[in-house]
């Protein structure tokens, strides 16, 4: 379920704060954004698919994980990131 390669540019041009950028928190955060909405839309459609449905609750945790160090250091860009991606409702 990962993300093609003009996805993947895309993200990390919107996000980054250039092309090459792949390392910053936000970048991570829309990169497992992206594996994280694609794995729940293969979930729904094979229930029984527990190996992906483990997989996905790894991704979330370490989307976690990456939010949690992002508001712990710079608030501002934390907000940012969630306010664009559609996160926390």
């Amino acid at each position: 379920m990962a993300l093609n390669k003009e996805e993947v540019t895309s993200l990390v041009t919107k996000f980054g704060k250039n092309e090459k950028d792949t390392g910053a928190s936000e970048v991570q955060v829309a990169l497992l954004t992206g594996r994280i909405n694609r794995l729940t839309e293969h979930c729904k459609q094979f229930k029984k698919d527990k190996s992906s449905q483990r997989g996905l609750l790894i991704l979330v945790g370490k989307r976690r994980r990456i939010l949690k160090y992002l508001q712990r250091t710079d608030l501002e860009r934390y907000r940012a990131l969630i306010k664009e991606l559609g996160l926390r409702k």
